[in-house]
């Protein structure tokens, strides 16, 4: 199956913010950001099927490739818990050090793991590929990026953020 992972354009939030699920919208770059993207994907290739996360972010650019899009929960940003929307700086420095030094294990107060991501992340992949499409596009989240290509490359989710993703954009893979 050929995947292509699509990272949301640049999100209408200030430098600094923490925000993994908080539904937030994008920047009004958002059509010119998009044009590489259809380039990239064949909009009318009617074989290909579309995922999408359901956070506006994701949802916008997703409506703009395709009128049938499957929105799933499990294609989310990690969920940040007490958090969201709190300025870096101002999330407790303790809890914060041992999140930063322990990330794919440890969740953020109230919020999930790195590793939780993955479970449902990899769930959601397993789940599409039983049903035999050649083509598949997701739109989603950096995380959520990550996890699937750490898990169909089978390297350490520690080692998952060596993959730079910028936004908008679009990465392709077999699985």
């Amino acid at each position: 199956m050929e995947i292509l992972l699509i990272r949301h354009t640049t999100p209408k939030i200030a430098k600094g913010i923490c925000y993994g699920q908080s539904d937030i919208d994008v920047t009004d770059t958002f059509l010119k950001e998009i044009k590489p993207i259809l380039q990239a994907v064949d909009v009318k290739d009617t074989e290909t099927v579309f995922y999408s996360s359901p956070l506006k972010r994701c949802k916008k650019l997703a409506k703009k490739l395709s009128t049938n899009v499957l929105f799933d929960d499990r294609l989310k940003e990690l969920n940040f818990g007490d958090w969201e929307l709190q300025n870096w700086k101002d999330i407790n420095k303790k809890e914060l050090d041992y999140w930063m030094n322990n990330f794919v294990k440890v969740s953020a107060t109230n919020g999930e793991s790195y590793l939780d991501l993955h479970a449902r992340t990899t769930n959601f992949l397993l789940e599409i590929a039983k049903q035999g499409h050649k083509k598949v596009v997701i739109i989603t989240h950096a995380g959520v990026i990550r996890s699937l290509f750490s898990f169909i490359n089978k390297t350490p989710l520690e080692k998952s953020f060596d993959l730079k993703l910028q936004y908008a954009q679009v990465l392709k893979i077999k699985y």
